[in-house]
């Protein structure tokens, strides 16, 4: 019988075709009233010039994993590392890439603006781009269904979560927590649904400071550190 280390060690992996692996970020943020997703120009062919997601190769000797890879291509963009991450899905297939058979890990991530705009800035590849006028450009590869995968992710999580404070910055008001719901859902929401869900969650606490907002000041609030995100089983549009 053979061993598992004599099996290794005769082992040929050129024997099976291996696709292309890469792995491709969907990173939204808030900016001016719109949602922001960030887009890369490619340097180099294929489809050179083309607006696409931030990602890349693995770098099988310093990712442990696909999430690595993301954090890696992520942090190389903005100078730091995003807020929030989770895998989003894979898409597979012969036709998605012109250099053959190929497949992605694709990530959805959120990031405050004030966090990375001093970064992005200075990186003349990168911008942020309104989900709103993604149609009037041609992204490349199948970036544009995986942007929108990520929305629809983003879309049903804020209806069952918090989610949108991962886009604020670090103290922020239940104002501005309320702006960055409706914005990313596109519809209003009920104040006192919100307040009921932050009260629920226990994901956030004051800071004791507060901020002018017109004639009236407003608490501060941030996420509370070490508190994972709270799901409820309800929709809050149906609240």
């Amino acid at each position: 019988m053979t061993t598992e280390a004599e099996y290794l060690k005769n082992y040929d992996a050129s024997r099976f075709p291996s696709p292309l692996v890469t792995v491709d970020s969907v990173l939204f943020t808030l900016h001016q009233g719109e949602l922001c997703v960030l887009l890369v120009e490619r340097a180099s062919q294929p489809q050179q010039g083309r607006w696409g997601l931030p990602g890349g190769f693995i770098d099988i000797k310093r990712d442990a994993s696909t999430r690595d890879t993301a954090l890696r291509k992520l942090t190389e963009k903005t100078g730091i590392s995003p807020s929030w991450l989770e895998q989003l899905d894979t898409f597979s297939g012969p036709e998605r890439d012109p250099r053959g058979w190929s497949l992605t890990v694709s990530w959805f991530a959120l990031i405050s603006w004030v966090d990375c705009a001093p970064h992005i800035a200075t990186v003349s590849d990168a911008k942020w781009l309104p989900v709103r006028s993604l149609a009037g450009y041609e992204l490349a590869f199948d970036h544009a269904a995986i942007v929108q995968a990520g929305l629809h992710r983003l879309r049903q999580k804020t209806m069952y979560s918090l989610l949108p404070v991962y886009c604020l910055p670090e103290t922020f008001t239940h104002a501005q927590l309320q702006e960055a719901t409706e914005i990313i859902l596109g519809q209003p929401i009920q104040r006192k649904s919100l307040i009921r869900r932050i009260e629920a969650s226990g994901m956030l606490e004051e800071t004791g400071e507060s901020v002018a907002t017109g004639a009236r000041k407003a608490r501060l609030w941030r996420r509370k550190p070490g508190v994972d995100i709270h799901l409820f089983s309800r929709n809050l549009l149906a609240e």
